[in-house]
C-alpha cells in the first residue's frame, strides 16, 4: 500500500436526505481492495435519520480499522462526517473539497457506486504511472456506466477546445489534484454547470500558467444513477444557459462561431436525444467509443 502523510484519495460524498442511498454508496466505498484513503460525508443537515446512519457507519470503519490494524492488516482508510449548512450541491463539494486531505480528490454522488472493488487500485496505479510519483497536478478520468440506459458512456480521451466545448467528463469520472480544487474552486453562481466551469478553468486558464495533466485511463469508474438534479427539464434549460455564458469566458468569438456550426450540421440535438433513449443508446455509445477508439 501506498502511504505517505496525506491518504492517496479523498473520497466526497454530498448528501441531503439520501435515504438508504447513502448507505449503498458508503459500502460501495469501503469495498475498495486499494485502502491508502478518505472518505468524507458532506451532510447538509439531513432530516431523514442518513446524518445518524452516517455517523454509526464512521463508528464501524474505526472499529474494523483497529482489529485490522491488531492483526497487522493495517487498514489505512478512514470515514468522516462533517455536518454544514450548504447553499447547494456545489456549495456542499467545496465544502469537503475544503475539508480533504487527500493528493487527489473524488466526488461520489449518494446513489452512485464505484463500478468494481479495484477502482481506486487501478486509477492509483495510473496516476502513478502519469506522474512518476502520484503527485502531479492534474485530472484523471475514465468512463462511467449509466444505469438509466444500461451502457458504457465513454470518455473523450483526448480533450481539445472543441472536445470541452462539446463534452468533458462528468464528475464521477473524474479525479482531480486537490490543488486545483483550492485554486479554483466550484463556482456556486452556477446551478447546474459549476463542475463544468471548473473543468475549463483548468484546461484553458491554470494550464496558461503552469502544465496540468489531462489523462483518460479506458476504464470504467462509476455506476452512475443519472436521472438526478441535471437532468430535470427546467434544469436542462438552465444547462444550455449556462454552457453559452461559460464557453463564453474561455472560448474566442471565432472558436464559439465554427464550434456551433459543427453541432448545428452534425445534428447534436438529435444526437443527444439518441443517447438517452434507452432503446438507442446502446448504438450510440458502441460508435461513440469506436470513434474514440482512433484518438488513443
Amino acid at each position: 500500500m501506498r502511504r505517505g502523510e496525506n491518504p492517496f484519495f479523498s473520497i466526497i460524498i454530498v448528501c441531503l436526505n439520501p435515504g438508504e442511498k447513502l448507505r449503498d454508496t458508503l459500502e460501495s466505498v469501503e469495498r475498495q481492495t486499494f485502502r491508502d484513503f478518505e472518505a468524507i460525508v458532506k451532510d447538509g443537515l439531513s432530516t431523514d435519520g442518513s446524518f445518524e446512519e452516517a455517523c454509526r457507519a464512521a463508528q464501524q470503519w474505526t472499529q474494523r480499522r483497529l482489529a485490522e490494524d491488531l492483526a497487522g492488516d493495517s487498514a489505512g482508510r478512514s470515514l468522516r462526517v462533517i455536518r454544514q449548512k450548504d447553499a447547494g450541491i456545489y456549495d456542499a463539494m467545496n465544502q469537503g473539497a475544503l475539508k480533504a486531505r487527500g493528493r487527489y480528490v473524488y466526488f461520489l454522488n449518494c446513489g452512485d457506486l464505484f463500478y468494481s472493488e479495484t477502482v481506486l487500485e487501478e486509477m492509483a496505479d495510473f496516476i502513478e504511472q502519469k506522474t512518476g510519483a502520484g503527485d502531479g497536478c492534474g485530472i484523471f478520468y475514465g468512463n462511467i456506466f449509466e444505469r438509466v440506459t444500461g451502457q458504457k458512456v465513454a470518455s473523450n480521451p483526448r480533450l481539445d477546445a472543441f472536445g470541452c466545448y462539446r463534452n468533458v467528463p462528468c464528475h464521477q469520472a473524474c479525479f482531480y489534484a486537490r490543488e486545483l480544487l483550492a485554486a479554483h474552486p466550484f463556482e456556486t453562481a452556477y446551478r447546474v454547470r459549476a463542475d463544468y466551469e471548473q473543468f475549463l478553468w483548468c484546461f484553458f486558464g491554470k494550464s496558461r500558467e503552469s502544465r496540468v495533466i489531462f489523462a483518460c485511463r479506458d476504464m470504467l469508474i462509476a455506476d452512475y444513477e443519472g436521472g438526478g438534479f441535471s437532468e430535470t427539464g427546467e434544469n436542462r434549460r438552465i444547462s444550455a444557459r449556462e454552457h453559452r455564458e461559460i464557453t463564453g469566458k474561455y472560448l474566442s468569438r471565432w472558436q464559439l462561431f465554427r464550434f456551433r456550426l459543427i453541432m448545428l450540421l452534425s445534428l447534436s440535438r438529435l444526437r443527444a436525444a439518441i443517447s438517452h433513449n434507452k432503446r438507442t443508446a446502446g448504438v450510440y455509445n458502441r460508435l461513440k467509443e469506436k470513434v474514440y477508439l482512433m484518438k488513443r
